[in-house]
């Protein structure tokens, strides 16, 4: 099976900083990759706060995630702060790909990339939306 290769656009739309802290650490002495999820699930809802939003009010409808990528490229241990890099991209009718790098603040060190596949879903109606246009309108200038 080939390994996942993830390409990273250009630049980012959005940075946040985020600690290692001991909780996020497994048996091997290094960031738990269940706990890499999670710190991408804070960076996600600071994403859509920066812009204005939550996850569950985004133009009137919330979203989900519908998959996730990632490519680990170095350990990351506790006491290291990361800088998380999020962008939008990939746009489609329903949805779009958050994707992120995260690196260590003091060396610069890549520790992952990947991506979060997400889709708009009216919360109400129990079914998927289209990208409301004000989003892509604001992510695209962040």
């Amino acid at each position: 099976m080939p390994r996942i290769k993830i390409d990273l656009p250009e630049s980012f739309t959005f940075t946040t900083e985020i600690p290692i802290y001991i909780g996020h650490i497994n048996y091997g002495h290094h960031l738990d990759n269940a706990q890499l999820i999670s710190l991408i699930s804070e960076a996600r809802v600071r994403y859509f706060r920066s812009l204005g939003y939550s996850e569950l009010d985004v133009e009137g409808v919330g979203i989900v995630v519908a998959d996730v990528a990632a490519q680990y490229r170095s350990e990351a241990f506790h006491g290291e702060t990361l800088v998380v890099e999020m962008t939008a991209d990939d746009f489609n009718e329903y949805g779009c790909d958050l994707v992120w790098r995260l690196s260590d603040k003091a060396s610069g060190r890549e520790v992952a990339r990947g991506k979060h596949g997400i889709i708009f879903f009216n919360y109400s109606a129990r079914e998927k939306s289209a990208v409301p246009p004000a989003f892509v309108a604001k992510a695209k200038r962040s």
